[in-house]
């Protein structure tokens, strides 16, 4: 009898998680809402498996990144970014895995990037955030009503006086430099809400 409850729980540990995954069909979908759509077809996307494990969903043809949505997480939030800006986010989930504080990893991928170890982009990388409260998704169709884009513009080692971009953003919309003169140096631009 207690192998028999052993097994039980197990399998409704396995379909729990199982459960928690959308499809990888409803991943695809979703991963790809951050890219612009010229893009989305052929770009690769990182996602989950059925365990939960985070895996490439499909190999891409084109210079775009894609991850599908945590399913732990609230609602959704994908991105899409050039494929020079991989190593970087690859290293920041890499430590992030390991139980890096953001300035742990913020200081670990800076001294790496100085010494060499991890590539940066040459040129400006544009990473697409896209996301929507939990009320705007459908986790079991993908659907999604509603959402709003961020563009970020990596560009290592800029700075306020190097772009003439300001430290904040001044209005709505507004372009500004977020980290300058680090790896991690980006030009952030949030679109004003839609009402």
């Amino acid at each position: 009898m207690k192998q028999l409850s052993v097994l039980v729980f197990m399998c409704f540990i396995i379909d729990g998680v199982a459960q928690g995954i959308p499809a990888k069909d409803v991943q695809l979908k979703t991963a790809v809402l951050a890219a612009p759509e010229g893009l989305r077809d052929k770009a690769m996307v990182y996602g989950y498996s059925d365990k939960g494990e985070f895996i490439v969903l499909r190999t891409g043809t084109n210079e775009m990144v894609c991850l599908a949505d945590d399913p732990n997480q609230a609602g959704v939030n994908v991105s899409c970014y050039h494929k020079d800006l991989d190593p970087f986010m690859a290293r920041g989930r890499e430590l992030k895995k390991e139980g890096k504080s953001f300035k742990e990893i913020f200081d670990t991928r800076e001294s790496e990037a100085k010494s060499g170890k991890l590539a940066m982009p040459k040129q400006p990388a544009t990473l697409f955030v896209f996301s929507a409260k939990p009320e705007e998704f459908n986790a079991s169709t993908g659907e999604v009503k509603g959402g709003s884009l961020r563009y970020v513009i990596y560009i290592p080692y800029a700075t306020a006086e190097s772009t003439g971009l300001p430290l904040k953003p001044e209005a709505p919309g507004m372009p500004w430099i977020m980290d300058p003169g680090t790896h991690r140096a980006h030009i952030m631009i949030n679109p004003p809400a839609k009402e």
